[in-house]
Formats: C-alpha cells, structure tokens, sequence
C-alpha cells in the first residue's frame, strides 16, 4: 500500500467516525424528545436505526484492520489508527444507551409522569453537548476542547447524584411511584455513561496529538500548576 492509499484509507476512517457521530447525537436527542413527548413511533425508530451504527462499527473496524494488515504504521499513524477504533467503539456504546433509553419510552409511554422532565432533559443536554465538543476536537484536532469535555463530566456525575437523591425521595413518599422511579433511574443512569463515553472520546482525541494517556497529561498540568 502507497503513502497517498494509507492516507485515502485514514481519510474514510475518518469519515465514516464523523457520520457515526452525528447519527449517535441524533439519537441522543431523539431518544430524550420521545421520552418527554411519550412519542413510541419515534422510539421505535431509534430502535430499529440502531442496527446501522453497530454495522458502521464494524466496518471501521475492518479497514483499521486492513491498514495494520497491509501496511506496517508509523508510531503517529498507529495512533490515528487506535484512535479511530476506540472512538468507534465508544460511539457505539452512546447509540446503545440512547436505544435503552427508547425501550423504556416504549414501557412509560401509557404512563402519567410522577414528575415533570426538566431536569433529565438538561442533563441529556449536557452530555450531547460533551458528544458534540468531543467530535469537534477529533474534527480539528483541538486539545483544548477535548480536556474540556473531560472536566466537564464532573458535571454531569453532580447532576446524576441530585436527580438519583430525587427520585429516591419520590419513592419514598409514593410506594406507587416505584417501578417508574426506578426507569427513570436507568435514564440517568445511561445519560451518565453517554457522558463517560463522550470523556473517553475527548481522552483519545488527546492521545492521538500527543501520545499521552489522561493520568500522564493530568500529571503534567498539576505540576505546573
């Protein structure tokens, strides 16, 4: 394989990364509309457009693995190579929670609320936001905005902690209120981990420029600090 093929075939990996992104935000932000609006067509879609981001996965992954095949990487081009996978890997896992997250719309859909969603939708906009940002400094290669989504998880786990304090009061005082409450805790509980994931993205966005993990980059900057 020539230089300018190995190159053609980054640059495929590298769009097929961004068109999985932006179906992963999409699902994002479906999945939470469905759930406020109790709209099961529109879960059922996500539902079903979830099989096209597992098989996008994997055909990125067979190209990374054609690229290592057929040609030996340089250290910087192995980077972008590891990069592309683990992104693709995390992208994947926030499709999946945005797809757990349309299952339970289809089980709360005949429902009345037992509160009003304020809060999780805000959350949900915290961690779409922290999805975009990390796709963003993939894009253009921006270490700031990547180690911003990492400090901004510390957001969303704060935001997690609250709304799991809420909904145990609620099921404290409204036996009834169980089995929702505790759908509603698998909501939260899936927003948090698409924030976890989105941090990962940022992180390996941080690996690809420098070819450091989060705990030696960390290290340096509270030293100078």
């Amino acid at each position: 394989m020539t230089r300018p093929t190995f190159e053609n075939e980054l640059k495929e990996i590298h769009l097929d990364i961004l068109k999985m992104g932006a179906m992963a935000e999409e699902a994002i932000d479906k999945a939470i509309l469905a759930l406020k609006t109790k709209d099961v067509e529109l879960a059922q879609r996500i539902i079903d457009n979830d099989d096209k981001i597992d098989e996008l996965t994997e055909e990125i992954e067979k190209k990374c693995a054609i690229v290592i095949a057929t040609q030996q990487p340089l250290a910087s081009d192995l980077r972008l190579i590891i990069t592309a996978m683990r992104i693709a890997t995390d992208i994947e896992r926030i499709a999946d929670h945005a797809e757990d997250i349309s299952q339970i719309t289809l089980k709360l859909a005949k429902e009345d609320y037992v509160k009003p969603l304020i809060d999780i939708p805000k959350m949900a906009e915290i961690t779409r936001s922290m999805l975009k940002d990390a796709l963003d400094s993939y894009v253009n290669s921006d270490i700031e905005l990547a180690k911003s989504v990492v400090k901004r998880d510390d957001l969303v786990d704060t935001m997690y902690q609250n709304l799991i304090d809420e909904l145990e009061q609620i099921m404290k005082e409204n036996s009834a209120a169980v089995s929702q409450c505790v759908q509603f805790l698998l909501v939260i509980k899936y927003l948090e981990r698409i924030a976890d994931h989105s941090t990962n993205i940022a992180e390996w966005v941080v690996y690809k420029i420098t070819g450091m993990h989060k705990h030696e980059w960390e290290g340096r900057e509270d030293e100078t600090r």
